[in-house]
Order: C-alpha cells, then sequence, then structure tokens
C-alpha cells in the first residue's frame, strides 16, 4: 500500500461565530472555504486541474452551507473545473474523517493529490436554527429515541462528569490551562505557518489573527460563571413527556436529581467561524512534482460508543488507532483531544493516563474555540506545527462527535 503524503496545512483565524460580533460572520461560507483552498494552491504552485478531489466536512449542511460547500468553494476559488469535491457530515468529527479518507484514495492508489478539509460559520447556522425547535439528533424518530434517547451535548457533559467524578474545579483548571496555552502560543507566533488571512471580495482584510481568545481568564473569573445546562434540563423535545434531561436519566436513571452540573461558557467550546484545508499526495506525485512532504499518514480509526452520553468515545478511538499503528501511547509526542466540554479531555487525559504536558499543548477550543466540521483539519494542521517545532515524531488526533462516535488519526513527522 502506498504512503499518503501530508503536504501542506492551512486555516483561517477563528472569528467569533455571533451576527454583527464576528469580524468574519458576513461572508458567505463558500468565500471562508476559497480562502484556504487558494492559499494552498498559491504556497504549493499546485496544477489544480491535477487535483483528483476535495473531501470537505460540514456539519450543518443547510442554506448557504448547502450544495456541497467542497466543490462550490472549488469553483469559488478559481479551481480548474476539473477538481470535483464532495461534502460530508460526520458531525464534529468531519474534518478528521476528510482527511482520513483522502488518505485511504491515496493509500488505495486510486488518486494522486487530494485536498482535505472542512468549513463550518457557526454565526450562520446558529443565526438561522429555528429557536423553537430543540437540536434533538434524532430529528424526531421516536423509534430511534426510544432504542438511544439522545439529549443535548452540554448535557451529557455535565452527566459523565458526574458519573466520572470530575468536580467544578478541574473543569475549570483545565479552561484555565488551555487559555495560558493558546494565549503563549499566539505570542511566540507558532499558529503563523498554518494561519492564512481572510480578506473581503473589496480586498479589504476581514481577519488575519484569532478573535475568541481572553487571555485575561483566571481561575477566579472562571469560578464566577454560572453554569449553563443546568437550564436545558426541563427543555421539552417533543410532545411524549421528553425534555432534556430524561433522555440521560432513561438511559442512566442513577442520575436523576444528581447530575452535577460544571460547565459553562468558560469551559466549553468557543462559538466561532473557520475552515481549514490539507493537501495530500502520493510520493510518486510529490517527487514528480516537487511537493516536500512534512508528514505521513500512519492510521486512522473509528469508533462508536454510547450515544445517549455521546462524548466518551474519543478514548477508545485513540487506543484503536494506536493498535493499527502499533504504537504504545508514550510513543505519542503530540495529543490533539478537542476540548468540546473541558470534561472530554479531562477524562482523557485520566483515562489514558497521559503526560499532561503531551495534550493540547498551545491551547484548544475553550481558548481558540470550535468551528464544528472544521475543527479536526484545524487539529491536524496544529499537531503538525508542534511537531515542526518541537521535533517531536507523532502525533495523535481525536475528538467526540454527536451520535458517540470519535474518529482518530496518527500522523509521523517527516
Amino acid at each position: 500500500m502506498a504512503e499518503a503524503y501530508i503536504i501542506d496545512a492551512c486555516r483561517t483565524p477563528r472569528g467569533i461565530g455571533k451576527q454583527g460580533k464576528g469580524a468574519l460572520a458576513h461572508l458567505h461560507p463558500q468565500h471562508l472555504a476559497s480562502t484556504v483552498l487558494k492559499a494552498l494552491a498559491e504556497r504549493n504552485h499546485l496544477k489544480t486541474k491535477e487535483i483528483d478531489d476535495i473531501i470537505w466536512g460540514t456539519s450543518s449542511q443547510r442554506g448557504s452551507q448547502g450544495g456541497d460547500l467542497g466543490r462550490m468553494a472549488a469553483l469559488d476559488a478559481g479551481y480548474d473545473i476539473k477538481a470535483s469535491g464532495v461534502t460530508l457530515d460526520r458531525f464534529c468529527g468531519s474534518g478528521i474523517t476528510s482527511v482520513s479518507l483522502a488518505a485511504a484514495q491515496v493509500m488505495s492508489g486510486m488518486e494522486d493529490l487530494v485536498i482535505a478539509g472542512g468549513t463550518e460559520m457557526m454565526s450562520y447556522t446558529s443565526a438561522s436554527a429555528d429557536p423553537t425547535v430543540p437540536p434533538v439528533l434524532d430529528s424526531g424518530n421516536l423509534h430511534l429515541r426510544e432504542l438511544h434517547p439522545q439529549s443535548q451535548q452540554g448535557v451529557c457533559a455535565d452527566a459523565i462528569a458526574t458519573l466520572e467524578g470530575i468536580d467544578r474545579e478541574a473543569v475549570d483548571q483545565l479552561a484555565y490551562v488551555s487559555q495560558q496555552r493558546a494565549a503563549r502560543a499566539i505570542e511566540e507566533n507558532r499558529f503563523d505557518k498554518s494561519l492564512v488571512p481572510v480578506y473581503n471580495l473589496d480586498g479589504s482584510l476581514a481577519l488575519d489573527r484569532e478573535e475568541f481568545p481572553r487571555p485575561g481568564t483566571t481561575m477566579e473569573t472562571l469560578g464566577e460563571l454560572k453554569t449553563v445546562f443546568d437550564l436545558y434540563m426541563d427543555i421539552p423535545v417533543d410532545g411524549e413527556g421528553n425534555n432534556y434531561g430524561n433522555l440521560v436519566t432513561r438511559k442512566y436513571p442513577e442520575l436523576e436529581g444528581k447530575i452535577n452540573h460544571v460547565h459553562h461558557a468558560g469551559n466549553s467550546s468557543g462559538v466561532v467561524d473557520g475552515a481549514a484545508a490539507l493537501l495530500l499526495a502520493s510520493p510518486d506525485y510529490a517527487e514528480q512534482n516537487g511537493l516536500k512532504p512534512r508528514a505521513r499518514i500512519v492510521a486512522t480509526a473509528n469508533m462508536g460508543d454510547c450515544p445517549t452520553l455521546m462524548l466518551n468515545a474519543p478514548v477508545p478511538a485513540a487506543k484503536k488507532v494506536l493498535e493499527k499503528a502499533g504504537l504504545s501511547k508514550e510513543d505519542i509526542d503530540v495529543y490533539e483531544i478537542n476540548e468540546a466540554f473541558s470534561v472530554v479531555a479531562e477524562k482523557f487525559i485520566r483515562d489514558m493516563d497521559l503526560d499532561r504536558e503531551k495534550v493540547n499543548i498551545n491551547g484548544g477550543a475553550m481558548a481558540l474555540g470550535h468551528p464544528i466540521g472544521a475543527t479536526g483539519s484545524v487539529l491536524i494542521g496544529t499537531a503538525l506545527d508542534e511537531l515542526e517545532r518541537s521535533g517531536g515524531r507523532y502525533g495523535l488526533v481525536t475528538m467526540c462527535a454527536a451520535g458517540g462516535m470519535a474518529p482518530a488519526i496518527i500522523i509521523e513527522r517527516i
């Protein structure tokens, strides 16, 4: 089987995902995606007619984010019409999955040059959502709801924290560390290799820096924030008497009246807009076209877990991909576990018994934000940049996804 090389990775800054507040919120999602596609083409002098496919992750595929964003963004970026595109949805895991599928196409020998990435403009999806309709994942399928009740993700995060005995101080501490590490990374220009500015259609600058971080965050300010997801517990989701609270307690009756709510805006992932892309090539194509590989794909894996708790699949996914790669946890120099909620990363560190200095070295989504379908691609690029900066060899990236899933990937620096 052939190797799949990562030639390059780039991403936009993450803008605050609120209409009227975020620096990117006025842009079309296709424009945000085309920004990173243009950057890859320009930085690597690509012959875009030779791109076999563009595999794109976008979770909320409706309205402006619908209609095969991967293909439309490529056309918007001025790519040759021969460069095909497809868009997929694995919820939060979409940006890892796009890279995994691109790697599989190259490693199988079916394709030689593939771009993978993702986009999510949460400013758009939140503004266009119907506030009267709770976003239950079963889409009103009462049969599925009976089999696998699925609640709101923050309620699930608090349920997991309760079951695991992870308290408010622990999740706040991790959020504080995330902010501090992100501030250090920005101060030391650790993101600069991948970061590309976003321009408006008239050529003026829209955003060239991270907009979401709050470097002044302290344990004291985090401690003053009120929990959020206790307010979700009684929100009805149907006419059958179900609400977000009992969707969890039906499966875990021991939590009835006992969920310890510990998550709030400061220790949950930030709502942002962003896009990211990676260029993958076969060794033959890279050699013939003067493309210098930065890393190779070692292994990929997918794992499902309890849909009701929803957020617990990263640990089994990490163990599965390590086994596929023939590596131990000690072989990994850089771990990127998406901070969807603080408890996800905290449980991952505890269950895997990891050195905390290897995990989310440059901060995570609590400080920088989580542009759903793009985040996995962002994190792979972040891991690669950190491996190059530190001289490490292996990076492992994983994240929880709605429905109780987690994709995982291991890369090796070349």
